[in-house]
C-alpha cells in the first residue's frame, strides 16, 4: 500500500523578537531544526542591535555588509531550492511560491540595512532597520518562514525516498511468496537483499535524524525485526519449496511474511507521522509515569493550591493503583511482593484522604500552621508513592533475574532440536507445550518491566521484547514441527536453528534491557542506544550461503578485557563532557553522544554482552564509529569558520587528525581477515583504534566548548558570511543517475547553503 509523503517538518517556535515563523510547521528532525539554527540566531540578533544615537561608521559599515550577505546567501539558497522544484514536479508549486518569498525577503532586508548613506542630508526619507524596525522584524519572519518551507519541501523528498524504497521491498516480497524454484527464489533473493540494505541506509539516516525520542525508540525496533526477519525468511521460503504440501512449512512462512509487513509499515507511520484510517496512537500508561505525574501535581500545591480538583488527583491514583494490579494478579509475582504492593496501595489511598482533607481546608484559611500541615502531607503522599514505586521496581526485576537465569540454558530449545531430528512427534509436542509455558512467563515479565522502565525508549523496547517472544515462540513450534515430520531435511533442521537463534538472542537482549532499566533506576548511566543496522554485511550472499558468525572464546575476551574496560572509561568521560555543553542540540554534541554510544557497545562486545554478537557485528560498527567521527569533523570545519583567526589553525589540525584515524579505522574494519587467528588480531586493532579515537575526543569536545564561550563573550562584531562554494550548486546539475539527483538535492544540500548565512557573530 503506497503512503503519500506528508509534511515530516517545520516551525512553531518563536523569538523574543517575535521572529515566529509559520504555525502550521513543526520541525521534527534535527537536520532542518540545525539547518535553521544559525540564520534564527544571527537574523535575531541584527533585530535586537542596540539602537544607539551615535553611529560609528564601522556599524554602519558592518550593518550593510550583514544585509548584502543575506541576500546573497538566500539568493543562493533559493536558487538551490527551485533546482529542487524542477526536478520534483508534484512539489514545484509549493516549492516556487516559498522561493520568490523568501528571495522577497532577503532583497527587503537588504534594502533596510542600505544605511551607508544615513549621514548625508538627501537621505532623510531613505527607509533604514533604524526607522522601520517593524518592516525588518516583518521580512525576517517572512525569511524564516520562507526558509522553513523550502527545507519541510526537500524533508519531503527524503520521505518520498523511504516511502518508493519500502514499495519496492514490498512489491519483491510479493514475487518471493509466490516463487515455486529455487533457480527463481535465488534470483528475486538476492534482488531483495539489495533493496533491504538501501532501506535499511535509508531509514538508519532518518533514525538518527529523528528528534523524538520515542519515535527513534519505534525506528529502532521495526529495523531490529527487519533485520531479523530477513534471514528468517530465507530460511523459511526455502523449507516451504524443499517441502511444498507441509503445512507447518507454509504457516511458518507466513508467518515471517506478516511480521516483516507489520514492521515495514510501522517505520512508513514513523516517518510519515500518520496512523492508518487516521487513527490516534494510544501507548498504555505505565506505573512509572503514572507516579511521575501523580508527584508533579501534588508538589504543585505548594505553588497553587488552587490549580486542580481532588476529583482529578484521586482517579490519578486510581489509574496508577489499577496497573498495580498487574503485579498483585500475576501467578509469578512473589507472595511478599504482593503483600507489600497491597499495603502500599492501602497506604496511598490514606495519605491522600489526609492531603486532600488539608488542601481543602487551606483553601478556606491559610494560615501558617495549615500550611505547615500540607507540607508534610505533601512529603507523606510522595514518600508512599516512591516506595511503591521500589516495590513494583523490585518485583519485576527480580522476576525478570529469576526468568532469565533459569532459562538461559535454553534446555528446551536444545531438546527440540534433538527430537525433531529424531522424528519423535510425541517428545516435540511435549516440549512445544513447555516452550509456550516459557514464552507466557517471559511475555508477562516484559509487560511488568515496562511498568518500571523509566523511560519511553526503554518502555517502547520492552514492548518490542513482548511482541517478539510472542510471535517466535509459535514459529519455532511450526519449525519443529516440519523438521519431525522430515527428520533427514537439512534445510528444515537450519530453520529450526535460524528461530531458536532469534529466541536465544532476545534473550541475551533481555539481560541488557535489565540492566539499563536498573541503572535508570538508580540514577546511572542508563539510555546507551546501539546502532542498529540491517542486514548485517556478509549474511545474505547470492548463492544464499550465509556467513559463519564468530564469538570471541573465553580466553579470547580474557585477552581484550584491558582494552575494553579503558574504552568503558573513556564513554564515561566523554559523555561527562558532553553534559557541560548548554546548548545539547549542538551538531557536535549529537556526533559525540552517537559515537559514545557505539564505543560503549563495542564495550560489551569485550565482555560477550550486548547486541553485537559477532566480530562481523564489531567490524560494522567499527565501520559506522568511522563515518560518525569523519562527520563531526566536518562539523568542526564549520565551527572553525566561527572562531578567532588565532584560534582556527589548532581546531583545524585536530580535526585533520580525526579525519586521518577515522580513515585508519575503517580501513581496518574493511580489510580481510581469514582463521581465528586473524580475525581476533582485526577485533583487537579495531579496538585499539576505537580508543584512540576516544581519547582524541575527550581532548576535543572541551576544546570546542571553551571556543564556543569564548566566541559567545566576544564583542559581538560583525563579520560578513564566508566566501560561497560554487561547485556545491554545480553538483546538483551534474548528476548522471535519478538516485544520485535525489541525494544531491536534498536536505543535506540546503544545509550546506544556509550554513554559509553564518554572517553575524552573536553577542
Amino acid at each position: 500500500m503506497a503512503t503519500s509523503p506528508c509534511s515530516s517538518s517545520g516551525v512553531s517556535s518563536s523569538s523574543s523578537s517575535g521572529l515566529g515563523a509559520d504555525a502550521g510547521l513543526e520541525i521534527r528532525t534535527r537536520s532542518v531544526e540545525q539547518t535553521l539554527v544559525p540564520l534564527v540566531s544571527q537574523i535575531t540578533t541584527l533585530i535586537n542591535h542596540k539602537d544607539k544615537p551615535k553611529r560609528s561608521d564601522k556599524t554602519l559599515q558592518a550593518i550593510q555588509r550583514v544585509g548584502q550577505a543575506v541576500n546573497l546567501a538566500v539568493g543562493r539558497f533559493v536558487t538551490v531550492g527551485e533546482a529542487i522544484a524542477n526536478e520534483n514536479h508534484e512539489l514545484k508549486e509549493e516549492m516556487s511560491v516559498a522561493c520568490i518569498e523568501a528571495r522577497r525577503a532577503g532583497e527587503t532586508i537588504a534594502q533596510l540595512t542600505d544605511v551607508s548613506s544615513l549621514d548625508h542630508p538627501e537621505s532623510d526619507s531613505h527607509i533604514t532597520i533604524f526607522t522601520d524596525k517593524t518592516g525588518v522584524v516583518k521580512a525576517a519572519r517572512l525569511l524564516l518562514s520562507s526558509v522553513t518551507k523550502v527545507l519541510v519541501l526537500a524533508d519531503r523528498i527524503v520521505i518520498k525516498q523511504i516511502i518508493t524504497s519500502r514499495n519496492k521491498v514490498l512489491a519483491t516480497m510479493e514475487q518471493l511468496e509466490k516463487v515455486s524454484s529455487f533457480q527463481e527464489f535465488v534470483q528475486i533473493f538476492s534482488q531483495f537483499g539489495n533493496e533491504m540494505v538501501e532501506f535499511a541506509h535509508l531509514t538508519g539516516d532518518r533514525q538518527n535524524d529523528l528528534k523524538d525520542e520515542k519515535k527513534k525508540a519505534r525506528m529502532a525496533a521495526s529495523r531490529a525485526v527487519l533485520e531479523k526477519c530477513t534471514m528468517m525468511l530465507l530460511t523459511a521460503s526455502k523449507t516451504c519449496l524443499r517441502h511444498p504440501d507441509c503445512e507447518s512449512a507454509r504457516i511458518n512462512k507466513d508467518g515471517v511474511f506478516h511480521r516483516m509487513r507489520l514492521a515495514l509499515e510501522q517505520v512508513i507511520e514513523i516517518v510519515t507521522d500518520s496512523r492508518p484510517n487516521g487513527e490516534n496512537e494510544m501507548a498504555p500508561i505505565s506505573i512509572y509515569s503514572g507516579i511521575k505525574e501523580f508527584k508533579n501535581k501534588v508538589e504543585g500545591l505548594r505553588e497553587n493550591l488552587y490549580f486542580l480538583s481532588k476529583e482529578n488527583l484521586s482517579t490519578m491514583l486510581e489509574v496508577i493503583l489499577e496497573h498495580t494490579e498487574d503485579f498483585t494478579d500475576s501467578a509469578y509475582t512473589s507472595h511478599e511482593h504482593r503483600e507489600h504492593i497491597l499495603e502500599l496501595s492501602k497506604q496511598a489511598k490514606m495519605e491522600l484522604e489526609q492531603l486532600v482533607s488539608v488542601w481543602m481546608q487551606a483553601q478556606n484559611q491559610k494560615t501558617k500552621d495549615l500550611m505547615e500541615d500540607l507540607e508534610v502531607a505533601i512529603l507523606k503522599t510522595c514518600q508512599c508513592m516512591n516506595e511503591l514505586k521500589r516495590e513494583v521496581h523490585s518485583a519485576a526485576t527480580s522476576l525478570a533475574a529469576d526468568l532469565l537465569k533459569y532459562h538461559m540454558d535454553h534446555m528446551v530449545l536444545k531438546a527440540l532440536k534433538i527430537t525433531g531430528v529424531e522424528g519423535n512427534l510425541e517428545a516435540v509436542a511435549e516440549y512445544t507445550c513447555k516452550l509456550s509455558e516459557q514464552k507466557e512467563q517471559l511475555v508477562e515479565m516484559c509487560r511488568l518491566l515496562r511498568h518500571v522502565s523509566g523511560t519511553e525508549p526503554l518502555e517502547i523496547t520492552c514492548i518490542h521484547a513482548e511482541d517478539t517472544f510472542q510471535v517466535t515462540g509459535p514459529q519455532i513450534i511450526s519449525a519443529a514441527e516440519t523438521l519431525a515430520l522430515h527428520p533427514s531435511s537439512k534445510i528444515a533442521k537450519e530453520n529450526l536453528e535460524v528461530f531458536c537463534e532469534a529466541w536465544e538472542s532476545q534473550l541475551s537482549d533481555m539481560s541488557l534491557l535489565l540492566r539499563e532499566i536498573n541503572d535508570v533506576f538508580e540514577g546511572r548511566r542508563g539510555e546507551k542506544r546501539v546502532y542498529l543496522s540491517l542486514p548485517r554485511p556478509g549474511k545474505h550472499n547470492a548463492n544464499l550461503k550465509a556467513l559463519k558468525p564468530v564469538k570471541l572464546d573465553t580466553e579470547e575476551q580474557a585477552k581484550i578485557a584491558k582494552l575494553g574496560l579503558e574504552l568503558h572509561l573513556l564513554t564515561s568521560d566523554l559523555d561527562s563532557e558532553t553534559e557541560k555543553w548548554e546548548d545539547q542540540e549542538n551538531e557536535i554534541v549529537q556526533h559525540g553522544q552517537g559515537m559514545s554510544s557505539m564505543a560503549y557497545s563495542m564495550y560489551l562486545f569485550t565482555r560477550g554482552e550486548g547486541l553485537l554478537k559477532t566480530t562481523q557485528d564489531l567490524f560494522h560498527q567499527a565501520e559506522i564509529f568511522a563515518t560518525e567521527g569523519t562527520k563531526l569533523a566536518s562539523a568542526l570545519h564549520a565551527l572553525s569558520d566561527q572562531v578567532r583567526d588565532d584560534d582556527k589553525p589548532l581546531l583545524l589540525l585536530e580535526a585533520e587528525k580525526l579525519i586521518s584515524m577515522c580513515k585508519q579505522l575503517q580501513i581496518t574494519a574493511k580489510a580481510s581477515a581469514q582463521g581465528k587467528s586473524a580475525t581476533f588480531t582485526k577485533v583487537d586493532a579495531c579496538i585499539l583504534k576505537t580508543r584512540n579515537v576516544m581519547t582524541l575526543l575527550c581532548q576535543l569536545l572541551p576544546l570546542c566548548c571553551k571556543l564556543l564561550r569564548k566566541n559567545k563573550a566576544g564583542n559581538g562584531c560583525l563579520k560578513p558570511a564566508p566566501p560561497w562554494k560554487e561547485d556545491r550548486i554545480r553538483t546538483g546539475t551534474n548528476a548522471r543517475t535519478p538516485e544520485r539527483r535525489v541525494d544531491t538535492f536534498g536536505i543535506k544540500s540546503l544545509e550546506n547553503h544556509v550554513t554559509n548565512m553564518t554572517f553575524l557573530e552573536s553577542k
